[in-house]
C-alpha cells in the first residue's frame, strides 16, 4: 500500500519530531521475523520508552536531514527498523538484547552525539549499564569510604573504651553526703 503526498509528509514531520527530541538511533534488518518477534520487540522498545517502527528508507532520510542522525543515510538500506531514544542507550539496548535471542534481527548501525555507529558501535553502546545501574554505582562508590571510616572509629571506640559502649557501661552511683 502506497501512501500518497500528505502521508509521507506526516510520517517524515513525525519521525522528524522523534529525532529532534532523540539521543540515539539504531537501525536493524527484520527481514524474517514473524508478526509475532515483531510485536514483542515493540512491547519491549515501548516500556523502555524507545519509538520504534519500519520506514521506508528514502523518508527516513528526509526526516533526519539536518540532524546528528544524518550520519547513519549510509546504513539505511534494505528492510530496517528505526529505533530512537532519549535515553542514551536504551535503543541500542533494546535492539541488541532482542537480536541475542533471535538471529533473524541484524543490527545494521545506527547514531549517537553526530557521530555514525557500525555493528559493534551498536553492541558496545548498549552493553553500557542503565543510567539507574550508573547511579547506584556512584552512591556505592561515595557511600564506601564513609562506611570504612565508621567501621575504623567503632573499632577504635572499642579498643580505647574495653569494648563498652555508653549505652551499655554501668551507671556510677553518687557518693552519700
Amino acid at each position: 500500500m502506497s501512501l500518497n503526498r500528505n502521508e509521507k509528509a506526516a510520517v517524515i514531520e513525525e519521525v522528524a519530531a522523534q529525532a529532534a527530541k532523540s539521543q540515539t538511533l539504531a537501525l536493524a534488518e527484520y527481514r524474517g521475523l514473524t508478526v509475532e518477534n515483531l510485536n514483542k520487540l515493540r512491547v519491549d522498545a515501548r516500556a523502555k520508552g524507545v519509538y520504534l517502527h519500519v520506514l521506508k528508507n528514502s523518508l527516513a532520510r528526509r526526516a533526519v536531514a539536518g540532524t546528528p542522525f544524518e550520519v547513519a543515510s549510509e546504513s539505511m538500506v534494505g528492510p530496517l527498523i528505526y529505533g530512537f531514544s532519549e535515553d542514551a542507550v536504551a535503543a541500542a539496548k533494546v535492539i541488541a538484547d532482542f537480536a541475542k535471542g533471535n538471529d533473524k534481527l541484524v543490527i545494521k548501525g545506527g547514531a549517537y552525539a553526530g557521530k555514525a555507529l557500525n555493528v559493534d558501535g551498536v553492541k558496545a553502546l548498549a552493553s553500557v549499564p542503565s543510567r539507574e545501574v550508573l547511579l547506584s554505582q556512584i552512591a556505592g562508590l561515595l557511600l564506601s569510604p564513609v562506611q570504612r571510616m565508621a567501621a575504623v572509629l567503632a573499632a577504635l571506640s572499642e579498643q580505647r573504651g574495653g569494648g563498652e559502649t555508653a549505652a551499655e557501661a554501668p551507671a556510677e552511683e553518687a557518693p552519700a553526703a
